[in-house]
């Protein structure tokens, strides 16, 4: 359904045109430089998410081939079976002959279940490693993106500045856009994380989207408050 999951199509679109928006206010500012970053990894993220949505061909392979050779392990040793002397209870060796046969027949199944196993456990961690790593990209691209308004501190706006003081040459209004945009740019990275909780089932995938997005949401806060003090400022002004 196109309004109940997200679309990576449209998450891409949405950067870009934060991309132009941002070059025609802060042209050459690290802002457009990291935005443009943001648009690059959603690509390849977008890419990874659909790849990481087709088995494994190998994997398949293994598993129906692995599958195949233990039924026909199970077919041979029935074949070696007498069953003409397990009608006679009685018999010493056909009982023992039995238990030998049950016994090779388990071994083959737990044998084989182990391969299965296996096979199907490595396409599962090899895909889970894949988004963890993405994911610990965009946790580090969202860190760039606060590093950014870290220093747009409002209160230079009105206060005297020292030779330490971060270098202020915006205006209130530009100071509330560029705020504006690191405030975008970390929904927009959290956006990009969710597509693995979308389209990748794995708990652990889950629980490091969640994470992220709570980080991107307590980042967002700060930048928020530091815009509603401007506004703030300058509605004093005003008045």
């Amino acid at each position: 359904m196109p309004y109940r999951a997200i679309n990576a199509g449209s998450v891409i679109d949405t950067i870009d045109r934060l991309q132009r928006r941002i070059d025609e206010r802060f042209a050459g500012r690290g802002i457009a430089l990291v935005c443009r970053e943001v648009g690059l990894v959603a690509r390849k993220d977008r890419d990874r998410v659909v790849g990481m949505q087709q088995p494994y061909g190998w994997v398949r392979f293994g598993v129906v081939a692995v599958f195949t050779l233990g039924l026909l392990s199970l077919l041979f040793l029935l074949r070696e079976v007498n069953f003409q002397r397990l009608l006679h209870p009685n018999d010493e060796e056909s009982v023992l002959g039995l238990f030998q046969g049950l016994d090779s027949a388990v071994n083959i199944v737990v044998l084989f279940g182990v391969f299965l196993f296996f096979l199907l456990r490595h396409e599962e961690r090899d895909k889970q490693r894949l988004a963890l790593e993405d994911l610990y990209e965009l946790r580090s691209l969202a860190h760039v993106i606060d590093m950014h308004q870290l220093t747009k501190d409002p209160t230079t706006l009105i206060e005297q500045r020292t030779p330490a003081s971060p270098e202020q040459t915006m205006t209130s209004y530009e100071l509330v856009r560029y705020l504006d945009y690191c405030s975008e740019l970390l929904s927009l990275v959290a956006k990009i994380a969710a597509l693995y909780a979308q389209d990748v089932r794995d708990p652990v995938v889950i629980e490091s989207v969640s994470d992220l997005e709570a980080m991107t949401t307590n980042l967002a806060r700060k930048i928020w408050q530091k815009i509603m003090i401007v506004e703030q400022m300058d509605a004093a002004r005003a008045g």
